[in-house]
């Protein structure tokens, strides 16, 4: 699950633990429940997503799924939509400090921020879809599309991909990499206040994003029903 921390005007929403932070309905409620809380908060000012242990997300809990995958796979993608639009709608600045994984779904969850930081070594920013043989929603497309440069969106969805650090701030991806978790946490922190010091009008702030990446939050809003293909094996 997560839990949130409050730094002065800084919100910090952590993955907490050392497993694989998969994503069900446990977790999606957790991060729901949290983000409400940090837009209810009139002193919220920005807000940094990070994660305990050696994994930022591994994406799906695919065992939950697994029980009855017809019913859940499409439970779930509606629940990632309403994710990432209700970061897309956040009204302050977001930071993502990605220590470690961040595959398939978490990948996409970081682009849901404004910005990202991630730790170098072994981490990878991976859309693992075309690899398992599953479709990306066209909804989820779009906001990948929103994010990325055309020669890093072709290689990460059209050649699955697996980035580290280092070539994701050369494609543009990343903003920054750090040394280790440590020093990455403590870089988006700084940053979120920074952000934080400006005092942008929350209502501006979220329309200016809304505006930079049209069309966006509308497509994860359609919730088109997911169809699992048929050669697709959990």
């Amino acid at each position: 699950m997560c839990s949130l921390e409050k730094r002065g005007k800084v919100y910090i929403l952590t993955f907490v633990g050392d497993g694989e932070h998969r994503f069900n309905p446990t977790t999606f409620d957790a991060i729901s429940d949290a983000l409400k809380q940090v837009e209810q908060s009139p002193d919220a000012a920005a807000l940094v997503t990070t994660n305990a242990g050696n994994c930022f997300s591994n994406g799906l809990d695919l065992g939950w799924i697994a029980e009855s995958p017809h019913d859940r796979f499409d439970i779930a993608i509606q629940k990632l939509e309403d994710m990432f639009a209700a970061f897309m709608r956040l009204s302050i600045p977001t930071v993502a400090a990605i220590c470690g994984d961040a595959v398939a779904s978490a990948f996409m969850l970081a682009l849901a921020h404004d910005y990202r930081f991630m730790a170098q070594g072994c981490s990878e920013l991976y859309l693992c879809e075309l690899d398992l043989g599953l479709h990306i929603p066209e909804s989820m497309l779009t906001l990948v599309r929103s994010k990325l440069q055309p020669a890093a969106l072709r290689d990460v969805v059209l050649g699955a991909s697996k980035l580290n650090a280092q070539v994701g701030l050369e494609r543009g991806i990343l903003d920054g990499v750090f040394e280790d978790s440590e020093r990455t946490l403590e870089a988006a922190i700084k940053e979120a206040e920074k952000l934080a010091a400006r005092g942008w009008k929350r209502e501006i702030y979220r329309g200016f994003r809304l505006a930079t990446f049209p069309g966006v939050v509308e497509a994860l809003d359609t919730h088109v029903p997911y169809r699992i293909p048929a050669s697709f094996k959990l």
